[in-house]
């Protein structure tokens, strides 16, 4: 079962990988509050990273990824598909430029045969990549202290650097004699600090991390605090929310990850074919639902004018939300007729049926 669609426990299993992700140290509610008022550390082992390296490392991703790298420079972060030649996602990628090297955090599970398809594209090109997932491990901090709370605990002059982190940056940084590379991804709408750090380091960070925030809201969170968080903020993920079969037009996060400005890669001709010809039949949409049901992963979502009729879609991701009031917020891959902002459904949830409403991914916080 991958992580994130299951009920909250000590601990959820992560597919047949034997990945396991803690969902809450037992208060969810206390987790996502220091989420939104203080600061949340989540360690996270399911993220993988790959290496790359060689002086061509930025024009041979340029030519394989969606999105567009050409000129990327040390520093800076673009997120990416990785497609087959039949425009299917085989990963989605976080491009981490360093200067001297370029690091790719990918899906855990991924990270092996991202590395294997991407070499068979090698030719004589001065490029290496390498699955360094055994040595690095991956924390999170999130919440609008983060900064705050990272920039205590490592040396001067990163400090002072650290609080002028802005989304789609990233840099290096040393904690106590502990090398880290840090990017900033605001994944649920507060500041969000990506921590890549040495496996022997691990522990020392993040018990640093506890002390400094002792006292100041800080706490350790699991994967459900983080995943209502997420949601509110419509950060949808891939094997979550899409899978390995969808196409980057189905994924409702298209414009983050696809340029359609740049030159050939993998799997442009279908990308451009369906921009410029047509519409995917599905694509994964936000749902406002009525009421105090809650639908479960799967759970299907219905025409209110024929419910007895196929289906027109399921749902992929679901929570309560604190941030609206509690009002039940989903992630569905809905039928693309049935994708209308404001547009009603009827969604399963609980064995009851439920109205719902349309809306775009992102909930809270909303734009000015």
């Amino acid at each position: 079962m991958r992580y994130g669609r299951r009920d909250p426990g000590s601990a959820a299993d992560v597919a047949a990988e034997g990945i396991e992700i803690v969902s809450t140290y037992g208060e969810i509610e206390a987790e996502y509050a220091s989420l939104r008022r203080s600061a949340g550390l989540m360690d996270v082992p399911q993220r993988g990273v790959i290496r790359v390296a060689g002086g061509d490392r930025g024009d041979f991703l340029n030519r394989m990824l969606t999105n567009e790298l050409k000129g990327l420079g040390a520093g800076q972060v673009v997120d990416a598909f990785w497609l087959n030649r039949k425009g299917r996602i085989e990963a989605d990628l976080s491009v981490v430029e360093l200067g001297d090297e370029l690091l790719l955090i990918v899906d855990a599970t991924l990270a092996q045969r991202t590395v294997k398809s991407l070499d068979g594209f090698i030719f004589s090109e001065d490029v290496t990549l390498e699955n360094v997932t055994g040595k690095f491990h991956c924390l999170s901090l999130h919440g609008p202290r983060a900064i705050e709370f990272l920039r205590s605990t490592i040396e001067e002059p990163q400090a002072a650097a650290l609080t002028d982190l802005m989304p789609g940056r990233t840099m290096r940084c040393s904690a106590h004699g502990h090398p880290i590379v840090v990017h900033r991804r605001d994944h649920t709408g507060e500041v969000g600090l990506h921590l890549i750090c040495r496996v022997e380091d691990t522990l020392a960070i993040h018990e640093q991390l506890l002390e400094v925030g002792l006292g100041q809201g800080l706490r350790s969170i699991g994967w459900h605090a983080f995943n209502i968080a997420r949601i509110e903020a419509g950060c949808a993920m891939h094997l979550i929310d899409f899978g390995l079969d969808s196409l980057p037009h189905e994924t409702g996060i298209l414009r983050q990850r696809v340029s359609f400005t740049k030159g050939c890669y993998l799997g442009q001709e279908v990308v451009a074919r369906m921009e410029s010809l047509g519409h995917p039949s599905k694509v994964l949409v936000g749902l406002k639902i009525e009421g105090e049901h809650m639908p479960v992963t799967g759970s299907q979502v219905f025409d209110p004018a024929d419910q007895i009729a196929e289906v027109i879609g399921a749902v992929t991701s679901a929570a309560p939300s604190p941030m609206l009031g509690r009002t039940i917020i989903a992630f569905a891959m809905v039928k693309h007729s049935k994708t209308a902002v404001g547009t009603e459904v009827i969604v399963n949830a609980e064995g009851q049926r439920a109205k719902a409403l349309v809306h775009d991914l992102k909930f809270w916080p909303r734009e000015k």
